[in-house]
């Protein structure tokens, strides 16, 4: 299981660390990196010997941690694998009867596209209209987080977002959009700078009814703050 490095404030303490923990006393903080060490092995292995075949010497001093650090890079950034979207939401679902629009918007997510393993980032806005149960409102932004996490495509990644919510509240509709720039346009091929890619999902009361879809389209757009 790979899990988020966290690091613990411990000023002027003495610690006595697990085997695991990284200390630096002129920091104060005190680092867990709780990675598969056999994952990040082989990981580093195969990052070594690219490194060889690209021409570099992976033995020079500047380069003697990349291969562990990129290792642990990419098994931070796809740990939404270990995730389950699903009993994320079940995990916090509640019995309210509120039948109105619930938005959460502007949640940043960062991800890989399986294409070039090239980041794409951006925001996800996606609502639900209830049927009877709720769920945490950081439990939306979890569930982006599990997929986004993952080698993906921005119109899976929407579908999928869409698709867990619907299964596990049963709600009267649900509504994602997502906005993300792709490296793979700006730093490679194309090369185009501000080019940005939007696409969207809908079910029920999203897909029958326009006027609630425009009124979501209407909220998503709108700074309320």
């Amino acid at each position: 299981m790979k899990i988020k490095p966290r690091v613990s404030l411990c000023p002027g303490k003495l610690l006595l660390l697990p085997h695991n923990c990284l200390i630096d006393m002129k920091e104060n903080y005190r680092k867990e990196e709780l990675f598969s060490p056999e994952v990040i092995e082989k990981l580093s292995y195969h990052y070594r010997e690219i490194l060889s075949i690209l021409g570099e010497d992976p033995t020079r001093e500047g380069l003697l941690k990349t291969p562990e650090r990129v290792a642990k890079a990419m098994a931070f950034l796809t740990q939404g694998y270990d995730a389950d979207p699903k009993e994320i939401l079940l995990s916090a679902k509640f019995k309210e009867e509120y039948r109105q629009m619930v938005i959460v918007k502007d949640i940043e997510l960062y991800s890989l596209c399986e294409h070039h393993m090239l980041p794409f980032y951006g925001k996800a806005h996606v609502a639900y209209i209830p049927n009877g149960y709720i769920t945490g409102l950081s439990k939306i932004a979890r569930v982006v987080e599990a997929f986004a996490r993952r080698l993906q495509v921005q119109e899976r990644l929407t579908v999928q977002i869409r698709d867990c919510i619907q299964e596990a509240l049963n709600p009267m509709g649900v509504a994602v959009v997502i906005e993300a720039s792709h490296m793979c346009m700006q730093m490679r091929g194309v090369q185009k700078q501000n080019s940005a890619t939007t696409t969207s999902a809908f079910t029920g009361v999203f897909l029958s009814q326009m006027r609630t879809r425009e009124e979501f389209i209407h909220l998503i757009g709108s700074r309320l703050r």
